[in-house]
């Protein structure tokens, strides 16, 4: 009997129209040009950089806020292969406006030309240029991302940690791309899936890993997790994700990180950057908010409402 995935009631509508599946080693190339097509603009708003590293950098500035304030190094999804910081500025935009933080979108290198570690090296080189700017407060300095940003964001955190130059307030991990394991398993092919499925997982870990020693570059894999920053996970039941995603989360919080989970019953993969404007994308945005705020808080002044 084939099993209906019971899709959100404000979700049902997108998922029809989208793809279970949209990176192969065929579909890359056809992605990456229309990508640098829709991005070659550059808005007034935003900051264009490019860092002594050659690394670059979408910068955010909070309106009418003076002095020292919090920042939040966003990183962008994609599966490690495709992806632009450009196509986030909307959603750097609300977290600049929302919680007077200055935010940088790191441009890393994409596999398979540039597997680890340079993704997530060009990352510590951009977070270590934010908390050194004068308009950041570097004890207020936050990391994040979304699907494979969100599995580098953790990288990162435990690369940060490792070096111990960087006190990092909080790390942000929307739907986290963290497992390379979970491209073994047999039972995930879910009808629910959207956008990112078995066959793309394997792609993308296989780009990103190459000859590297997967016990050293995939976040789930490192052993010891303590000393982190405290964490926020969001996932949805439909995400291929889910199941590695709520497992890092509780080895977090068994090494005592402090860790808070949301599970969006009957969300598929990126449903708030596809739905943005619903209700459940909107609260999930305000929970990662919510969670910002408070390491902001805990680590030095309050940020605004």
């Amino acid at each position: 009997m084939k099993t209906v995935p019971e899709f959100h009631p404000e979700l049902r509508r997108s998922a029809k129209l989208l793809p279970k599946q949209m990176i192969t080693p065929l579909t890359l190339p056809f992605i990456r040009a229309a990508s640098r097509l829709m991005w070659r603009h550059e808005p007034d708003d935003v900051e264009v950089l490019t860092l002594p590293s050659g690394v670059g950098v979408r910068l955010y500035r909070p309106a009418e806020v003076s002095g020292c304030g919090p920042a939040l190094l966003w990183i962008h999804g994609g599966g490690y292969v495709i992806g632009d910081a450009a196509q986030d500025d909307v959603l750097c935009r609300r977290f600049a406006r929302e919680l007077g933080a200055t935010v940088a979108s790191v441009n890393y290198r994409l596999a398979p030309e540039h597997p680890y570690p340079a993704p997530v090296e060009d990352c510590y080189s951009a977070l270590s240029w934010l908390a050194a700017l004068p308009s950041v407060d570097p004890s207020r300095v936050a990391i994040g991302g979304a699907s494979a940003g969100g599995g580098l964001a953790a990288a990162l955190a435990l690369l940060t940690r490792d070096r111990g130059q960087i006190d990092l307030a909080a790390q942000l991990l929307v739907y986290p791309m963290l497992d390379d394991r979970t491209v073994s398993r047999t039972d995930l092919d879910n009808p629910g899936h959207r956008l990112w499925n078995q066959s793309s997982n394997r792609f993308g870990w296989r780009a990103y890993l190459g000859d590297a020693d997967p016990e050293v570059a995939v976040p789930a894999r490192r052993e010891d997790l303590g000393g982190l920053p405290p964490a926020w996970i969001g996932v949805g039941t439909l995400d291929l994700f889910h199941d590695e995603d709520l497992a890092y989360a509780e080895r977090l919080r068994a090494a005592g990180v402090p860790c808070e989970v949301l599970v969006v019953q009957g969300a598929f993969h990126g449903f708030d950057g596809i739905a943005p404007k619903a209700d459940v994308s909107q609260s999930f945005f305000a929970s990662q908010c919510a969670l910002l705020r408070t390491s902001f808080t805990a680590s030095g002044t309050p940020t605004p409402h």
